[in-house]
């Protein structure tokens, strides 16, 4: 599934804080770390089935807000980390929204039929050869 990314920004909530890690002084003036908040269920990207699988499959990842919390602190632009933080969020959406391929039972083989039966039949001759003959 694609995502609109366009309208996904728009659904989205951000909040800063400070950033620990690198940039010297900086790093204590500059909010740089990006918290992104998005909700599943106010979203007019998804229908209701769609609304459904991504509560069910994402439940560990909600707040106590019920919203989808991605955090990234990991460059020192906020610019930056609000970039990969929605880049996270598409790709766990889409993620969440794949769904598995439906396995189809297929009849066995020809070649592993004949393999059993071969196998089958030199059982047979070896216990058949082990039986003492009363005639």
């Amino acid at each position: 599934m694609n995502i609109n990314r366009d309208i996904l920004q728009k659904e989205v909530f951000y909040k800063t804080s400070r950033s620990g890690g690198k940039g010297g002084q900086n790093v204590n003036k500059v909010s740089t770390k990006v918290e992104l908040l998005f909700s599943v269920n106010d979203s007019v990207l998804f229908n209701d089935d769609e609304k459904l699988l991504l509560n069910d499959k994402l439940q560990s990842r909600f707040n106590k807000d019920g919203l989808i919390q991605v955090i990234c602190d990991e460059d020192r632009s906020q610019y930056m980390n609000k970039q990969k933080a929605l880049e996270r969020l598409v790709g766990l959406l889409t993620i969440s929204l794949h769904k598995p391929k439906i396995r189809k039972k297929k009849g066995i083989s020809k070649a592993a039929k004949a393999i059993r039966l071969e196998n089958k039949r030199i059982n047979s001759a070896k216990k058949e050869s082990r039986r003492a003959k009363f005639d």
